[in-house]
């Protein structure tokens, strides 16, 4: 009889991130994975199709917990809703650094790069979109600007300060 371990999706995917985080993408591997959650391979491949599935299963999870929270925060005062939003992706890239930082880890999360920034950029778009109401003739035009240009500057390590002086100035002219 097979033996059951309760929360075994949970506890690849925990362990997934601990590797990663200790030993970057090259050396986290299936095998590796399995062995630390005392399970054959096979069971791992039930599922999750590879490693990269693996990876992208847990970093889809905290990314709809962060755009979940970007949704949460009350858009009354325009700079520290657009902070906030700045914080909730600076804290996700930080999260996930051992992977967008990891040489190893860009050749097959490149593929489809472009896609999948237009996506988040309409996720953030889409959560900004309430501090645009009323300041622009295309308000969505705006949001997917500002949206572009806080993910950016925030991978790009640029302070919020030195970002809202920027985005301050865009919303003024409009």
């Amino acid at each position: 009889m097979p033996k059951i371990i309760e929360n075994l999706r949970e506890k690849l995917l925990f362990e997934a991130r601990r590797q990663i985080e200790e030993h970057g993408y090259a050396e986290t591997t299936i095998r590796s994975i399995a062995k630390a959650c005392g399970v054959g391979t096979g069971t791992v491949y039930n599922y999750f199709s590879s490693k990269d599935m693996l990876i992208a299963s847990f970093m889809v999870e905290d990314w709809q917990n962060c755009l979940g929270q970007m949704k949460a925060f009350p858009a009354t005062d325009r700079k520290a809703f657009l902070e906030n939003i700045s914080i909730c992706l600076k804290r996700f890239i930080e999260e996930h650094g051992a992977l967008f930082y990891d040489k190893s880890a860009f050749g097959p999360f490149t593929t489809g790069f472009a896609q999948r920034h237009r996506m988040l950029r309409a996720q953030v778009s889409e959560a900004i979109l309430p501090v645009c109401k009323g300041q622009a003739e295309d308000e969505n035009f705006l949001a997917e600007f500002t949206a572009e240009s806080i993910l950016t500057w925030t991978i790009a390590g640029r302070s919020f300060e030195d970002q809202y002086k920027l985005l301050e100035r865009l919303f003024v002219r409009l």
